[in-house]
């Protein structure tokens, strides 16, 4: 099965400092960010995303590794 990766613009990979390479994935209610360039990955159930809204911007929500 294809999973479709969602780019996170301006985000740097705080392993390889590498800025533009985090790709967020879901596989059943689990959200998954890694890199691209290094490979390296952090993972986050469904439930511990917090919602979050900034007063200029829409977010759904914010990935707290």
């Amino acid at each position: 099965m294809f999973m479709k990766k969602r780019f996170i613009a301006g985000a740097t990979c705080p392993k390889c400092n590498a800025m533009d390479t985090l790709a967020l994935t879901k596989d059943q209610g689990v959200e998954k960010v890694t890199c691209v360039s290094c490979n390296m990955e952090m993972t986050q159930p469904e439930e511990q995303v917090e919602p979050e809204v900034r007063s200029e911007e829409q977010v759904i929500g914010v990935f707290k590794p």
